[in-house]
């Protein structure tokens, strides 16, 4: 769970919250009776009690965090009205809406089951549905009983404990160690502003990016993770927090700084991988050599080396040297993966 904060006790960056939710309980049905003048015994006219409000999940792209929610909170659905004579139908309960971004995951705070996974902008999804309102006594006269006096009473609305766990959606993630360059890059190569200073985990949060190709209509969102160290999965710095924060993307890009052992810092950040995730490990990557402003000449053995492993980009975020290489490749990757993902699912079918 990762929970920031600011000087002044602004929250900056939120990714899992317990909350409890209570949907509305149903109105009751009425027990009422026709009285009129001139019709002292009128039958039963009892209206039906209105439904309760349901607690409803929507996916806003505005939201970037969990920060908007407090922890434990509580958020209670309206009660259904109870049915009134005449006939007269008791009012619905007004829904109660939790607005979550792209990427949230709603368990089950009881048994950790998983309840729904919210990805597409726009999902309504009813994680707690109201009670039915019950029926008023009109609807239980009968041949033998010209009077009843029985209405039903509201059903009760669904209540649930949950934990709400953000993963972020993004199409390439950039990983590194600490002062590697990735908060630079990322402001370099798409419309994120991070900040940017020359101190580790400068990063405290996940930056998310739009990176433009050639038009607005070609673009992809890029995901700046917070420096991983060795032994983050094991719960060491913050990269443990962030790294399920690219379990959703679908190229990595590797971020060392040429400057401070590459190659065994990219071997650290393999085994980070392996450690946390299988699939995570097994995921497209590209490799960028950042930094390269600073040094008299490249080491090829270095390069040679990395290039076994993966595509090899040769960059300095700082000066936009080799960007445009780097993200071409990272889209034509991307297009490569989305469509060998396409082909394996339409095999599937």
């Amino acid at each position: 769970m990762v929970v920031l904060e600011a000087q002044g006790g602004m929250m900056l960056f939120k990714d899992e919250v317990e909350i409890w939710v209570a949907a509305g309980k149903g109105g009751d049905g009425s027990k009422s009776f026709r009285r009129e003048k001139y019709i002292p015994k009128g039958g039963p006219d009892g209206g039906d009690g209105g439904d309760g409000g349901d607690v409803v999940f929507v996916v806003n792209p505005h939201l970037r965090t969990l920060s908007h929610i407090h922890n434990r909170q509580r958020f209670r659905a309206e009660n259904g009205e109870n049915g009134m004579r005449k006939q007269m139908h008791g009012r619905n309960g007004r829904d109660t809406l939790i607005e979550v971004p792209q990427g949230t995951m709603v368990w089950d705070a009881d048994t950790n089951t998983l309840i729904a996974d919210l990805v597409e902008v726009g999902t309504r999804f009813i994680v707690a549905h109201g009670g039915k309102g019950g029926r008023g006594n009109v609807h239980f006269k009968s041949a033998t009983n010209q009077t009843p006096f029985y209405a039903e009473e509201g059903k009760p609305g669904e209540s649930k404990h949950l934990r709400l766990e953000l993963k972020m959606i993004a199409h390439i993630g950039l990983v590194g160690f600490p002062n590697a360059g990735k908060s630079t890059l990322i402001s370099r190569i798409t419309n994120a502003r991070p900040k940017i200073a020359n101190y580790p985990f400068t990063t405290l949060e996940p930056n998310l990016g739009v990176m433009t190709i050639d038009d607005a209509y070609t673009s992809l969102l890029i995901a700046d993770i917070p420096g991983l160290i060795e032994g983050a999965h094991e719960g060491k710095g913050l990269g443990i927090e962030f790294l399920k924060h690219i379990e959703r993307t679908r190229v990595l890009l590797f971020v060392l700084d040429i400057t401070d052992n590459p190659l065994e810092r990219f071997a650290v950040l393999r085994e980070e991988l392996r450690a946390y995730s299988e699939r995570l490990y097994h995921r497209p990557f590209l490799i960028a050599l950042n930094k390269i402003d600073l040094v008299e000449h490249v080491d090829e053995e270095v390069v040679k080396y990395l290039e076994k492993q993966g595509p090899v980009f040769l960059i300095s975020a700082l000066v936009s040297r080799g960007l445009h290489e780097l993200t071409r490749a990272l889209y034509q990757t991307y297009q490569r993966e989305e469509q060998r993902e396409k082909e394996n699912e339409t095999g599937a079918l």
